[in-house]
């Protein structure tokens, strides 16, 4: 996030944030010119060209007028005359990072950009354009900048599209929750560290050497939708944020389960942003709902099979004390605070045991831990077979309200009034939340800012609702809407829309945020799984034809299938190169000459070898962290949290993003008895039933798992679902002429990802496709098109 303060106010100065640059080039240098968005600040970078085996950058500590940073740049073109001047190279707006491969330095460029919404009054925006520039001008590196690896690693590292499903800003950490931006005035390094940065690697060479963020921007990987809904005659702004965890990051059946450190494979965090459509300037009030996705924190893996679509379940002993999901378990406490409930929503029985596998020693592995855990942390560990049930959509979806319901009682909502920002570039803290002596109206004789004399106390979310099925997409994607409906109610109501919690099931409001959860839910599935997610419940509820249902899961069956047997190869080696999990060298093997769980074992540079070791699986491919963790021995205690965030608000513990390993010391756990799993709270009035506590076989227990299959259905079949989801002015160009006075905003508009038309990842792999498929199929699985052809015909 490019900021930084220039004056020693402390965390309350005002920053600066540049957020429109031009590049300029001699012979041995290139030159940044920054400025900030009121064209007040003007800053200089100078990057050396000449030295290929170093990046050396170079930070004019001088803050410029705008005439006096175009006079310096005239007198750096006189003085290169006799070698072709100071010339115009691009216009961009910031600095994704840089890389080395076999030959020089590149350096990473956003050149178009689109807003995509506003939080506060902050903008984030999208990536729509960017480009790689060599860096060296020197001669001796022409040979290996073209040759065949080099370009074939350009190729790779373009792979990742920065156009698709980036997001950034300036002014505000969106890699962070809401709750933690006003907890905590955060700037500097720190914001990269954490685990939702996607480009923390390509940005690490330019932050260590200036010591600052202003020419770089921090780049979350996810989904952003922001849309104006209304109720009761009142506008609000609803924002849906999905931040993919970039540890362990990869594809479907290359990255499965936990890691040693306790990172799991598609871990997303989903925030939901509420707010008032207020006037610019006025008091506003805010409220956000975070929860969480992850792949079951376990050892396990699946085979990529291009004979069987539905490969088996490889469950490995190798963690019999369960450390890894113990360390998994603690980092979420870190992160959100206590409880942590866990929505398990695996199959409960099948003919040939696939899903149920993991669903027992999920569950074995809960009650381990908990038996250590006290009362107030233990773990809140929920069955419920949504596969089972989702023939009947609205009877689903309203089990899974209930459940939201217990969690939200148990976690809460952020809510907070907010003043507005009287420096709009500045971050967001809690010197902008109303305090009770003033007055969220100000105009005399209005009834509803006369009933808001007395500001409401700011409410905070403690724990998380973490949600798992196999593929954590599909099935998880429909808990999480039914997560979010629920939320949105207790949201409004909080910020005095609606009178009750929940929101009417007629109202216009429900297809809404259905099309929202829908559309993020895609989004999340074609980056894991490599098609879009299998909506069938979402389709049901909307009343569509069972055919075109039927057809829609089974073609997105096919082209899942297609992609994870044919394409997530490459796609798991862009990702990998781009988080540098691998690091080409001279005299190494490349990439694609190893096998799938050596990428982090040869060619990293300095890496710690204890971070990085060979795991068990073949498909485990790269431990996944860029982070280094402590192996100091650490005095046994309660799992942490956070401070609260702030005595006289009356919070206990907040919303945080662990930017740290966890620590691998045994911590102190409890036994805790079945009633005691739900707390002091009466199940009967969440879910109307006596029993709160079954077994696999629907028999009550003494246990510390909760299966809710009795919710919905009185039997205990064991029908095979047969749809498995798992199977399925601008700058000058002639400065020596004339130098412009000013670097004039240009119109974001959609480009290329990278200039030079790189590939993509499926473009890279489709000289390899083997013969068995047709043409057809290809185009169909590459670029949506219909498989079958319509033949139309004239009698």
């Amino acid at each position: 996030m490019a900021a930084e303060n220039y004056s020693n106010g402390g965390p309350d100065s005002n920053p600066c944030y540049l957020q429109k640059f031009g590049l300029y080039s001699t012979c041995s240098n290139f030159y940044m010119i920054g400025r900030d968005k009121n064209q007040t600040v003007w800053r200089v970078l100078k990057i050396h060209r000449l030295d290929s085996s170093e990046l050396t950058i170079l930070e004019d500590p001088t803050t410029y007028s705008e005439f006096e940073c175009f006079d310096l740049l005239r007198r750096i073109h006189d003085g290169n005359r006799s070698t072709g001047g100071l010339n115009f190279v691009t216009a961009c707006y910031g600095i994704v990072g840089f890389v080395k491969f076999l030959g020089p330095y590149y350096m990473l460029l956003i050149k178009k950009r689109r807003k995509i919404g506003a939080i506060c009054g902050h903008n984030i925006y999208a990536v729509t354009k960017s480009e790689m520039i060599p860096i060296s001008n020197s001669p001796d590196q022409s040979n290996v900048a073209y040759s065949k690896n080099e370009k074939r690693y350009k190729k790779l590292l373009c792979a990742v599209d920065l156009t698709k499903d980036f997001f950034f800003s300036y002014s505000y950490n969106v890699m962070h929750s809401l709750q933690r931006n006003l907890r905590k005035n955060e700037t500097g390094l720190g914001h990269y560290e954490t685990m939702f940065v996607w480009n923390e690697f390509l940005t690490r060479g330019i932050r260590n050497n200036l010591n600052n963020t202003l020419w770089t921007v921090a780049l979350v990987y996810g989904f952003f939708k922001q849309v104006k809904l209304s109720v009761s005659g009142r506008d609000f702004m609803f924002t849906l944020i999905a931040r993919r965890s970039r540890h362990y990051a990869g594809t479907r059946y290359l990255k499965r389960g936990v890691n040693e450190k306790g990172r799991v494979a598609n871990d997303v965090e989903t925030e939901q942003i509420v707010f008032e459509d207020v006037p610019e300037g006025c008091p506003t009030q805010i409220s956000s709902v975070v929860q969480n996705r992850g792949s079951i924190p376990l050892f396990w893996s699946q085979e990529t099979s291009r004979l069987n679509l539905r490969p088996d379940i490889i469950l490995s002993k190798k963690d019999p004390n369960y450390d890894a999901t113990r360390l998994h378990f603690e980092n979420l406490v870190r992160r959100y605070g206590n409880p942590i409930i866990i929505l398990n929503l695996i199959k409960r029985c099948e003919k040939k045991p696939r899903e149920t596998i993991l669903r027992a020693e999920f569950a074995n592995s809960i009650r381990i831990l908990n038996k250590s855990l006290t009362e107030e942390d233990c773990l809140r560990f929920l069955h419920w077979d949504l596969s089972r049930h989702s023939r009947k959509a609205t009877k689903s979806v309203a089990v899974l309200g209930r459940v939201a319901d217990y969690a939200l009682n148990l976690t809460g909502i952020f809510y907070c009034q907010v003043t507005p920002n009287c420096r709009p570039e500045g971050l967001l803290n809690l010197s902008c939340l109303v305090q009770n002596d003033e007055k969220l109206g100000k105009d005399a004789g209005n009834d509803k800012q006369n009933s808001s004399e007395n500001v409401k106390p700011p409410m905070f979310q403690n724990g998380v609702l973490r949600t798992n099925c196999i593929d954590c997409l599909d099935r998880t994607n429909v808990a999480q809407y039914a997560h979010g409906l629920m939320a949105l109610g207790r949201q409004l109501h909080a910020m005095s829309f609606i009178e009750s919690h929940t929101i009417d099931q007629n109202s216009p409001l429900v297809d809404e945020l259905m099309t929202v959860y829908e559309e993020m839910g895609d989004t999340l599935a074609l980056q894991y799984g490599g098609s879009a997610a299998h909506n069938k419940i979402f389709c049901q509820m909307r009343g569509q034809w069972k055919a075109a249902i039927q057809s829609q899961e089974f073609f997105r069956t096919l082209q899942r299938y297609y992609r994870n047997a044919y394409l997530d190869a490459e796609k798991q080696s862009a990702i990998n190169l781009f988080l540098g999990h691998f690091q080409p060298q001279q005299g190494k093997p490349a990439l694609w000459e190893l096998d799938s769980d050596q990428h982090y074992t040869v060619g990293s540079h300095g890496l710690n070898s204890d971070e990085y070791a060979k795991p068990s699986f073949k498909r485990s491919l790269s431990d996944g962290n860029i982070l280094y963790g402590t192996n100091a021995p650490v005095a046994a205690s309660n799992v942490g949290h956070l401070e609260p965030l702030s005595e006289n608000l009356g919070a206990t513990r907040g919303l945080s993003d662990s930017s740290s390993e966890m620590p691998t010391s045994e911590i102190s756990y409890s036994r805790m008895s079945c009633k005691q799993l739900f707390g002091d709270m009466e199940m009967d009035h969440f879910f109307e039933g006596n029993r709160i506590c079954f077994d696999e076989n629907g028999d009550e227990c003494n246990c510390t798992n909760f299966d809710m299959d009795w919710l919905s259905s009185s039997g205990n079949s064991c029908d095979d679902d047969t749809c498995d989801r798992s199977t399925t002015g601008p700058f000058s160009e002639n400065i020596g002429v004339e130098l412009k006075t000013e670097i004039a905003t240009s119109s974001s508009e959609s480009g290329s990802s990278i200039k030079g038309g790189y590939r993509t990842t499926s473009e890279l792999a489709f000289d390899d496709i083997p013969a068995e498929f047709t043409e057809i199929f290809v185009n169909w699985v590459t670029h949506g098109d219909m498989l079958i052809p319509i033949m139309i015909t004239s009698r």
